[in-house]
């Protein structure tokens, strides 16, 4: 037991490794660019000021954004996904694995869940102890289930999910932005120094190295944000782009795919002023996500209100349930 705490210790350790490497180096283009460039190098005031301005602003939004998406905890199911502690009591206490889930099947039936597990059955987390809501993941880092998981991102040492993807989204549109700022800049002081056209010295080092670490950057950047477009115009994760959800129709890549506006609206808000600022905008709790099929939702046209799944402030359930599910679907038990 020693042993095993001492290493998930460690492991969280080793985890913001990442963070501090792309921290630092930051830090160093914060000091080559301002300081060797813009103070050391640059004599026309006018340029100076104009690089300072425009560099800080893009500086501020990128290390904004990476902030949140680094300390925005991952969003995970609510009160009503999980076992009470009555369910709770009578499952552990039935032996039969029939019985087991057939209670699951019953809980289930109040709760607002159209996808299944590759197998057909609904999917239920035996380590949360938690009946997975839609497009939920349990992350084996975070050790918990998160709500609309995207992936688990090392470079920010923290699950991309519904709390914090716009941010993510903002994190790599900044990072690019700085980079190509960057480079767009220092070109002509880059070539000027490779000429031999300005005298050595320590921002020769900067200035050339800034140059390759921004084109660089760049470049691994635009492939992994045309991604993430393609991703939210189809209205998908990363997981589903890789495992098609499944619905009681079966599997469907498309099955939550509403149209670009409306898919761009649930990750960003409709208000478009606050689309490029990091603040939460998307919208939903994170629970129930309309279905591009919406056969399935009519069924149970309580769903159409989220609100009603949101729990009260004393934790007491709201709204009516929904209508039974079919009895005999099976519950699968998911890591």
């Amino acid at each position: 037991m020693a042993l095993s705490r001492g290493l998930r210790c460690c492991q969280r350790v080793f985890s913001w490794i990442p963070v501090l490497i792309i921290t630092a180096i930051v830090l160093w283009s914060y000091y080559a660019y301002v300081f060797e460039l813009c103070l050391f190098t640059l004599t026309n005031t006018l340029e100076k000021v104009a690089y300072l301005v425009v560099f800080h602003v893009c500086f501020v939004m990128f290390s904004w954004t990476y902030w949140k998406s680094i300390f925005t905890p991952p969003a995970s199911p609510c009160k009503k996904f999980q076992l009470s502690y009555s369910d709770k009591q009578r499952y552990e206490m039935e032996e039969r694995p029939d019985a087991q889930k057939q209670i699951l099947v019953e809980i289930a039936k109040k709760l607002p869940i159209f996808t299944r597990a590759q197998s057909g059955a609904i999917r239920f987390c035996d380590r949360c102890q938690v009946l997975k809501p839609d497009r939920c993941h349990h992350c084996s880092v975070c050790e918990t289930c998160v709500l609309k998981m995207d992936h688990h991102c090392p470079w920010v040492n923290n699950c991309v999910g519904f709390s914090n993807y716009k941010f993510f989204l903002l994190f790599l549109s900044y990072s690019m932005l700085y980079c190509v700022f960057i480079a767009a800049t220092v070109f002509q002081y880059f070539l000027k120094f490779w000429q031999g056209d300005l005298p050595n010295g320590p921002a020769k080092f900067h200035v050339l190295f800034l140059m390759f670490v921004a084109l660089m950057f760049f470049v691994s950047l635009m492939f992994l944000f045309g991604y993430h477009c393609w991703l939210v115009a189809k209205n998908r994760s990363t997981l589903e782009a890789f495992s098609a959800p499944v619905f009681v129709t079966g599997p469907d890549r498309n099955g939550f795919n509403i149209g670009i506006r409306k898919n761009l609206q649930q990750v960003f808000g409709e208000n478009r002023r606050l689309w490029f600022i990091p603040v939460f905008t998307g919208q939903g709790n994170g629970h129930y996500f309309p279905l591009r099929n919406r056969s399935s939702e009519s069924h149970n046209p309580l769903l159409a209100n989220e609100d009603m799944w949101e729990e009260s402030d004393d934790g007491s359930e709201e709204g009516s349930l929904v209508e039974d599910h079919d009895p005999s679907v099976t519950i699968e038990m998911e890591e």
